[in-house]
C-alpha cells in the first residue's frame, strides 16, 4: 500500500501573521520613543495588543493588519464595538495596576498593510476617546 503525502505549504497562519505584526509595530513604536510595558494582555472581556508608556501617558494600542486596503484600512477595521471592547479591557487593566491608572490615557491604532511587497506603517495617536 503506498501513502500520498501532500507537500505542507510554508503559508503562515493567522496567528503568526498576528505576532509578526504585533512585533512590527512594537519595535516601531519603540524607535518612537514608547516603551513596551506588555503584550497580549488578556482580561475577562478582552484582549489588549500593546500597552505602552509614552511619557506621562498609558497607550493601549490595537494593531491591525491587512494584506490589502482594498476593503480599507487596518485602522478602518476598528469598529465602534471593537472599541468598547479596548475600552472595557483598558479600565480593568487599570483597575488590577492602580499606580498606571492615575497616569492619563490614550488608544492608539497602528494599522500595517502590504502594498506592493512592501509593508507599510500608519500610526494613529489619540485614535479614539473613551466616553465619559
Amino acid at each position: 500500500m503506498s501513502q500520498y503525502n501532500k507537500p505542507v505549504a510554508d503559508k503562515p497562519t493567522s496567528v503568526q501573521i498576528g505576532k509578526a505584526a504585533e512585533s512590527l509595530a512594537s519595535d516601531y513604536l519603540q524607535q518612537h520613543g514608547l516603551k513596551l510595558i506588555s503584550r497580549n494582555y488578556r482580561a475577562p472581556c478582552g484582549e489588549l495588543d500593546l500597552i505602552m508608556q509614552d511619557h506621562d501617558h498609558m497607550v493601549f494600542v490595537e494593531v491591525r493588519f491587512r494584506r490589502h486596503t482594498r476593503y480599507g484600512s487596518g485602522a478602518d477595521s476598528v469598529t465602534a464595538s471593537k472599541q468598547d471592547k479596548l475600552i472595557k479591557t483598558a479600565l480593568y487593566y487599570l483597575q488590577q495596576h492602580p499606580r498606571q491608572a492615575k497616569q492619563a490615557v490614550r488608544f492608539d491604532v497602528v494599522s500595517l498593510s502590504a502594498v506592493d511587497g512592501r509593508s507599510n506603517i500608519e500610526s494613529i495617536k489619540d485614535a479614539f476617546q473613551a466616553e465619559g
